[in-house]
């Protein structure tokens, strides 16, 4: 049977992964350090108020601050809703605005994992090559993209595009410490890559970011992206959805979108 962990141990692996001392906490927090200690070492309980109070400081996940809370015996705090829920209308007529306004460039609406939630009908300019075992719900756009039989084959700078994506995920892996999210990353470093990844992202001359280079067809695509959350989220679910959106990087980008979108061809 396994033991449950304690509210001081994850709170102190909690500090331990943000690099942040007991001194600094416990001054950002205003709390005394001695009662800082008391409370990760287990000796004192401390309240819901002061759990919640070190899960912002910490910038713990919503969801990573419930289980704060039932590990040190309150109730969560934080929904979780559907994204069908009633209660949740305005987030999806709010989403649905801003897919169906950025076309015809590529958009998306991604969970936690990375699973897709939404797009528009722009986005079938990067899956139309896609195997269909790889689109089956739910829909992983990371595996998607770097698999083989996903958008690989297509991605003219796939070592370049494949580190950025990877380091997002890993970076996000240290943010939650989710299992999920380690063992999708641990895949994904499965997959064959035959460009090599650059070991430092060094920028060329007039380079701003790391492009999408794309085939599509006969032609090639250059993209950037822009990643928007919610600003204020007290729900777990709204928290940890991400909005990707494609912007076209060059006229000849621009035009050719442009151009199938007035087609209809995806």
């Amino acid at each position: 049977m396994t033991t449950p962990v304690k509210v001081g141990e994850l709170l102190r692996q909690w500090r331990d992964r943000r690099r942040v001392s007991q001194l600094d906490l416990a001054i950002s927090a205003d709390i005394s350090t001695r009662h800082l200690s008391f409370v990760e070492t287990g000796r004192s309980r401390p309240s819901r108020d002061m759990v919640l109070r070190l899960g912002e400081h910490l910038d713990v996940p919503l969801r990573e601050r419930n289980q704060l809370l039932l590990a040190a015996g309150y109730a969560p705090v934080y929904g979780e809703s559907e994204l069908g829920d009633p209660d949740l209308a305005a987030v999806r007529e709010a989403v649905r605005l801003l897919l169906k306004g950025h076309e015809p460039y590529p958009a998306a609406v991604l969970d936690r994992t990375w699973n897709l939630v939404d797009a528009n009908a722009s986005l079938g300019i990067f899956t139309d090559r896609v195997a269909p075992e790889l689109l089956a719900p739910p829909v992983n756009v990371l595996r998607a993209t770097l698999h083989p039989d996903g958008m690989a084959p297509y991605v003219l700078n796939l070592g370049e595009w494949r580190a950025h994506l990877l380091g997002r995920l890993r970076g996000q892996v240290t943010r939650t410490a989710d299992p999920a999210l380690a063992d999708l990353l641990a895949e994904l470093n499965g997959y064959p890559c035959e460009q090599p990844a650059p070991e430092v992202e060094v920028p060329g001359p007039g380079d701003i970011f790391v492009p999408l280079r794309f085939r599509h067809r006969d032609t090639e695509l250059t993209f950037f992206s822009t990643v928007a959350t919610f600003g204020t989220p007290l729900d777990v679910t709204v928290a940890e959805l991400v909005i990707e959106s494609f912007f076209p990087a060059n006229p000849a980008t621009t035009a050719y979108l442009r151009d199938q979108a007035g087609d209809g061809v995806g």
